[in-house]
C-alpha cells in the first residue's frame, strides 16, 4: 500500500516525551508562583533605623517577577533540550525490538523463513510479538516445506501413468502385431490411476479451501455407509468387518466430506491388513462436546515413527494385501485435510498386537437456539 510519507514513530515519541515534561515542568513552576502569590505581600515598607535614610514602599511581586520570569524560562529551555534529547535516547531503546521484529518481517517477505527474531529478556509486550511472529514462521516454513514436498511428489506421480502409457504406445508402434486387446486393457488401468490421482488431488484442494456450509451429519450413519459399501472388498479378501458404537453421533460439517473421510479410513483399514485373516474395527461415540469416530485394524506391527508420518501425502505403509486397491497415496492425507477444515483432531496410534487405530474428533453441532 502507497502511503505518503510521516514522522517517524521515533520522533513522534520523543516530541511527546519533551512536550509532555515540558508541561510538567510548567505546572511546577506555575505552582511556585501561585504560591509565591499567596503568601508574599504585594508591597512592602522598608524601615530605616539610619536617620539619613528615608523609609519606603517597595513593590516585592514586581521584584520577584523580574527575577522569577528569566530564570523560570532558562529551565523551561532546559527541560526542552533535556526531553529532546533523552526522548530521543529513550525512544530508540524502546523501539530496538520492534527494528528486530521489522527486519524478519523483510527476511520473511523476501522467502527466508528460516531466521528467527528469538528477541532476549523477559516477557513483555514485544518478547510476546517476537515469540508469536516466530512460532507464526515456523508454521509457515513447515507449510510450504510441506507443499513442496506434495508438488514435487504429486508431479512424480503425475508423470508415472504419461510416461508408462508412451511407453506402451512405443512398444505397439514398433510392434504392428503386438496384442491390441491386452495394450488396451493396460492403458485402461494406466489411466484410471491418473483419473484417480487427479481426483484425490482436487478433493484435497478443495477441503483444503473449506467452501462448504457445516451441517448436522450423523456420523454413525456414514460409518454405516462406509461398511455396506466396502463389505465386498472385504469379504473378498478375508477380512472381517465389525461396526457398531454409539446410535446417534452428531458432528457439524460437509456430509460429503465426512462420508470421503469414512470411506478412506475404512478402506485403508481394509487394505493394510492380514491376508484371510485380518479384522476391521469401525466404531463411532460421543463425547461433551465432540464426535468421536474410530476405526482400527490388524496387521503388521508398527513402529510410532511410521505411524506418524503416514499422513503425508503419498506416504504409502506396509503390508497391503493386493495391489489392485493400492490407491494413489493419498488417502490418510485426505482424512488429514478434511478433518483440519472440520477443526477436529487426528490421532493416529499403532495397536500393540500389531495394525493402526486411527480417531477422528470432531466438534458436535451448536444445540438449536432456545435449548
Amino acid at each position: 500500500m502507497d502511503r505518503p510519507p510521516g514522522l517517524s514513530v521515533r520522533l513522534r515519541l520523543t516530541l511527546s516525551y519533551a512536550g509532555f515534561l515540558m508541561l510538567a515542568g510548567g505546572l511546577l513552576l506555575a505552582a511556585v508562583w501561585v504560591f509565591l502569590l499567596r503568601y508574599v505581600p504585594d508591597r512592602a515598607t522598608l524601615i530605616s533605623h539610619d536617620e539619613s535614610d528615608t523609609n519606603g514602599v517597595f513593590p516585592i511581586r514586581s521584584v520577584l517577577l523580574e527575577v522569577f520570569a528569566p530564570r523560570a524560562a532558562a529551565v523551561l529551555a532546559f527541560l526542552l533540550v533535556f526531553g529532546l534529547v533523552g526522548g530521543w535516547i529513550l525512544a530508540g531503546r524502546m523501539l530496538a525490538p520492534l527494528a528486530r521484529i521489522t527486519d524478519a518481517t523483510r527476511r520473511a517477505t523476501h522467502g527466508s523463513l528460516a531466521h528467527r527474531i528469538r528477541l532476549p529478556g523477559r516477557r513483555d509486550e514485544f518478547r510476546e510479538l517476537a515469540d508469536a511472529f516466530d512460532a507464526m514462521l515456523a508454521r509457515l516454513e513447515a507449510h510450504v516445506a510441506e507443499q513442496r514436498r506434495f508438488a514435487a511428489n504429486a508431479s512424480h506421480e503425475l508423470r508415472t501413468p504419461l510416461a508408462v502409457s508412451k511407453a506402451l504406445l512405443d512398444v505397439a508402434r514398433a510392434d504392428p502385431g503386438c496384442d491390441t486387446g491386452e495394450l488396451v486393457e493396460r492403458l485402461q488401468a494406466v489411466n484410471a490411476r491418473a483419473i484417480a490421482l487427479t481426483e484425490a488431488l482436487l478433493l484435497v484442494g478443495r477441503a483444503e479451501q473449506r467452501s462448504f456450509t457445516p451441517e448436522r451429519v450423523d456420523l454413525s450413519l456414514l460409518a454405516e455407509e462406509a461398511a455396506e459399501t466396502l463389505w465386498p472388498l472385504a469379504q473378498k479378501h478375508g477380512i472381517t468387518l465389525d461396526s457398531g458404537g454409539a446410535t446417534v453421533t452428531s458432528a457439524s460439517g460437509s456430509p460429503a466430506l465426512l462420508l470421503q473421510l469414512t470411506m478412506n479410513l475404512v478402506h485403508n483399514a481394509i487394505v493394510h491388513n492380514l491376508p484371510g485373516k485380518g479384522t476391521v474395527w469401525v466404531a463411532t461415540a460421543v463425547r461433551p462436546g465432540a464426535a468421536v469416530l474410530t476405526v482400527e485394524n490388524t496387521g503388521e506391527s508398527l513402529s510410532p515413527q511410521l505411524v506418524a508420518g503416514l499422513t503425508e501425502p503419498f506416504r504409502r505403509g506396509t503390508g497391503r494385501i493386493h495391489t489392485d486397491h493400492a490407491g494413489v497415496g493419498l488417502g490418510l492425507a485426505i482424512v488429514k485435510t478434511i478433518t483440519a477444515a472440520h477443526e477436529g483432531t487426528l490421532t493416529l496410534a499403532p495397536r500393540p498386537a500389531g495394525g493402526i487405530r486411527v480417531t477422528v474428533e470432531l466438534p458436535a453441532p451448536a444445540p438449536p437456539a432456545g435449548r
